[in-house]
């Protein structure tokens, strides 16, 4: 079983790298700032959720959904913020549009596990 606390812990590293590369990377490079908001938010996200990947570390079924809906969903919108709109436009919309709402599906189904069958002890 992998040790979903550390994996939370990396998770949660990279979001604030992935901030920060934002905030500073992306616009310096004058990206449009739509596509910089898409990488804020899956910054966000993969933030609030590697803290709730700590808290239910003990939890095999909810950390796998919170560990496998960070990946899709935040990873599929970086993917597709550096990829760009030339890029989306021939394919790697098809590919990567559907991967973000499965993986958005995973997060919402990891805090209903959560929910259900979580008993936070820290």
């Amino acid at each position: 079983m992998p040790n979903f606390w550390t994996l939370g812990c990396i998770y949660g590293v990279l979001a604030v790298a992935f901030g920060a590369f934002g905030a500073h990377g992306l616009k310096s490079r004058q990206i449009d700032p739509t596509r910089i908001k898409n990488w804020e938010t899956a910054a966000h996200y993969q933030l609030i959720h590697s803290v709730a990947l700590l808290v239910a570390s003990h939890n095999p079924l909810a950390a796998g959904l919170f560990t496998a809906g960070m990946t899709m969903f935040s990873g599929s919108i970086y993917a597709m913020t550096l990829a760009g709109p030339e890029k989306m436009a021939d394919g790697w919309g098809k590919l990567l549009g559907p991967v973000t709402p499965l993986g958005g599906a995973c997060l919402i189904a990891g805090w209903v596990v959560l929910a259900r069958r979580g008993r936070v002890t820290l």
